[in-house]
């Protein structure tokens, strides 16, 4: 079964799969993955580090596929943003704060623009804005998202009604080819996936992150600004994380506002213990999905293995 959607014909890829930008570990090489794949790779930028950018964007370009990059728009800046658009991304991807500032100049060159939202507010100034697509993140997502907001599969038919034609990606939850099938029948045009990308060949993330994922499980992930707190994070409070189980989540749960009126303290064990390597540099960023994350394939194998996947849950659908 092909799976063709709004958002596939658009950037002319084969499917309607989508590497979502992680921060930092969606690198080079794992964007080219997932474009040769037959998705659509997006190149994790995170703020836009200068340096980070300027060697990871050749490797995600040099796949001569269809690729982008995705921001945090709260800490991104206008050079980073033009730093990537000059190597032609078909795709610029915002989440995260208030992307006014940039629609227009990614439109103007050339590029489309997906806007992530995590409640209706964030959608409908998408729509306002002309997002060519828009990503509808539930929390049931690994890594930042809202406080409060909704779980994918009540939020993700909202935003398709209100975004009223404009192809609209699921995320949130999505680890296999069954979840990418329930995004396109609640009426999303593809599926955004983090997690699952994650733990592949060619992500750039420490080993013992990557042994994390694979043994982890949904119930050991936990929605939390603890450890942004912690590693004196500058991520804006309404975005928390879901993340795997830690220490020092353990020891402050329930104590956020305790925390955040006095850090230091906090920050100095946390580096301590990372120096000692009794916790990873990073949290281990995790969707509740987690438990369907059982192998470290090379990303350009797991693109067509999950379209095949979802054609097949379609197609039991249909006979039911």
């Amino acid at each position: 079964m092909t799976l063709s959607t709004a958002f596939t014909t658009l950037f002319g890829v084969r499917h309607p799969i989508v590497l979502a930008p992680m921060g930092g570990s969606a690198g080079g090489e794992l964007a080219a993955a997932v474009s040769r794949g037959g998705g659509l790779g997006l190149l994790g930028a995170g703020g836009g580090e200068s340096e980070w950018l300027a060697r990871e964007l050749p490797i995600a370009a040099g796949a001569g596929k269809p690729w982008g990059v995705g921001f945090q728009t709260w800490a991104t800046s206008v050079a980073a943003i033009e730093q990537a658009l000059e190597y032609g991304p078909r795709a610029v991807m915002f989440s995260f704060g208030d992307p006014t500032s940039y629609v227009e100049r990614v439109r103007a060159a050339g590029a489309a623009v997906l806007l992530q939202v995590t409640d209706l507010e964030e959608a409908r100034q998408a729509v306002d804005l002309g997002a060519d697509v828009i990503v509808a993140q539930g929390t049931e997502s690994g890594g930042h998202g809202a406080r409060h907001g909704r779980s994918t599969l009540p939020f993700v038919p909202v935003v398709v009604d209100l975004a009223d034609g404009v192809p609209v990606l699921a995320a949130g939850g999505i680890a296999d080819g069954r979840g990418v099938a329930a995004a396109l029948v609640l009426g999303a045009a593809g599926a955004l996936i983090g997690t699952r990308f994650q733990a592949t060949a060619e992500a750039l993330v420490d080993p013992s992150i990557a042994e994390a994922l694979v043994r982890g499980r949904g119930q050991d992930t936990e929605r939390n600004r603890i450890l942004d707190i912690a590693r004196s994070s500058r991520w804006p409070a309404k975005y928390t994380a879901r993340t795997l189980g830690h220490p020092h989540l353990d020891q402050w749960r329930g104590r956020e506002a305790e925390l955040a009126a006095d850090p230091s303290a906090a920050r100095l064990a946390y580096e301590d213990d990372v120096t000692r390597g009794a916790v990873t540099p990073l949290p281990v960023w995790a969707s509740e999905a987690i438990d369907l994350v059982t192998d470290l394939p090379p990303a350009a194998d797991l693109v067509p293995a999950l379209a095949a996947e979802a054609g097949r849950a379609l197609a039991r659908a249909g006979r039911s």
